[in-house]
């Protein structure tokens, strides 16, 4: 064989194993994106909803209770992040990422479905709030599990160079499945009466978890494991109790996790599905534009995530990170002042506004929890560390400023909530390093 031909084939071959390595990384990415879609679609319409459902479930003379009563129950699902974190994390670090979040996905379906087919207070009176709130606790308990590992899965296969851009793909997902909540609760006021929904359109939204759910199962089905934990399974290396191994050397980076992700769950909860409904008892808005600025806040996220992980990627994570908790902390309550006068572009802007600097701590905020900690205890790590400030300030958030108002009677009391979380971050931003470059750890 000539040199020539020799180099050729070389570089066929090389071209072939790129062309591979492309498809695979795709390949992992969709699947994550999709499944955290489903999930956050599933998890997020009964916050798009609340009103609609505090009125069929939690039937009271005072309609502000009726709402109280709504957002605690979205509160209580956050409880139950926790030990499905830790539930999931263990089968994702024993028996793989692929095995977890095939689970996940499958819980998160049934519980949303059968939301959609319950019998409303009108028909079983206090049992059906008590069964709304079960399914509402099954959601949780999925969710606990779902964004750690989908972060876990995605950056595990993501090249060095580009880890912190794929891993924020990887959260876009978690807006896409908001966005498409907010975009089914805004076709169903668009479309239906009220009178219409309150008797039966409501369900729909619920019941439409079982079509987009079954293509994000079949997608994950095809998935296969990540190289670092086949690497691990295949040396025999995984932990018998990967919790238990997390807490007794990785405690100091959990709990780094924990106050570091305060501004993207607390933060988000209040801009995102909070808003939605501030809009309309504050700011005086219809139902309509809430759901359209919620919209538009949402799609901005997703165009916002993947330019700061590339930031992320290109000047540190610890930058990024300062910039958009210290944004935050700057125009937190200019924005509500905004999103609380009644004027249409305003309120519009200051929604956008607070959910990019969310968005901006989002992108960087994952890649430097997955690279703060090693192989064999990843997936709880992520678990465990998110969904302690989802329980915390996250799942909260909504009940909280609902809370405050009601409290203090000032309507921009919510402002003070946003403000204080990204505070938390902000602070925690200075006491963890510069991972920029650095290879995963391995056991």
């Amino acid at each position: 064989m000539s040199e020539n031909e020799t180099m050729a084939r070389a570089e066929s071959t090389e071209g072939s194993s790129v062309a591979t390595e492309r498809q695979s990384t795709t390949k992992v990415i969709r699947a994550a994106i999709v499944g955290t879609v489903v999930e956050y679609y599933d998890f997020g319409i009964y916050g798009y909803m609340a009103t609609t459902i505090a009125a069929l479930f939690f039937v009271s003379h005072d309609p502000n209770a009726a709402l109280l009563g709504t957002f605690a129950a979205f509160a209580v699902a956050f409880f139950l992040r926790v030990p499905g974190g830790i539930f999931f994390g263990h089968i994702g670090d024993k028996y793989g990422r692929k095995n977890a979040l095939s689970w996940t996905i499958l819980l998160m379906v049934l519980a949303t479905a059968g939301m959609g087919l319950l019998p409303t207070y009108a028909t079983l009176g206090v049992w059906a709030t008590s069964i709304l709130v079960l399914a509402r606790c099954l959601q949780g308990f999925a969710a606990g599990g779902e964004l750690g590992g989908a972060n876990a899965f995605v950056s595990e296969s993501a090249p060095k160079r580009w880890r912190a851009t794929q891993t924020s793909m990887v959260n876009t997902g978690t807006y896409l499945g908001s966005l498409a909540a907010s975009l089914m609760a805004l076709g169903l006021t668009s479309v239906f009466s009220q009178e219409q929904i309150l008797e039966w359109a409501w369900r729909i939204p619920f019941l439409l978890s079982l079509l987009i759910g079954g293509i994000g199962i079949w997608i994950r089905s095809q998935m296969e494991d990540t190289p670092q934990f086949e690497e691990l399974q295949d040396k025999g290396e995984t932990k018998k109790l990967p919790i238990r191994e997390l807490l007794s050397t990785s405690g100091g980076s959990v709990v780094k996790i924990i106050l570091l992700g305060a501004l993207i769950t607390g933060g988000y909860y209040i801009a995102s599905v909070y808003a939605a409904t501030y809009l309309q008892t504050t700011g005086g808005h219809s139902s309509r534009v809430a759901f359209l600025s919620t919209s538009l806040a949402l799609v901005l996220g997703v165009i916002t995530l993947p330019i700061s992980g590339y930031m992320a990627d290109k000047y540190g994570r610890r930058p990024v990170l300062f910039a958009g908790s210290a944004a935050a902390v700057v125009l937190g309550i200019p924005m509500f002042m905004m999103m609380a006068g009644s004027g249409i572009w305003q309120a519009v802007v200051g929604q956008s506004v607070l959910f990019i600097c969310v968005s901006v701590v989002n992108g960087a905020s994952y890649v430097t929890y997955v690279e703060m900690l090693k192989a064999s205890v990843r997936y709880s790590g992520l678990a465990l560390g998110n969904n302690v400030t989802n329980m915390f300030l996250g799942g909260t958030a909504p009940f909280i400023a609902t809370y405050l108002i009601s409290l203090t009677g000032n309507s921009l009391a919510p402002a003070g909530y946003f403000v204080f979380c990204a505070v938390i971050t902000l602070v925690t931003v200075f006491f963890i390093k510069e991972t920029k470059g650095v290879e995963l750890q391995v056991d």
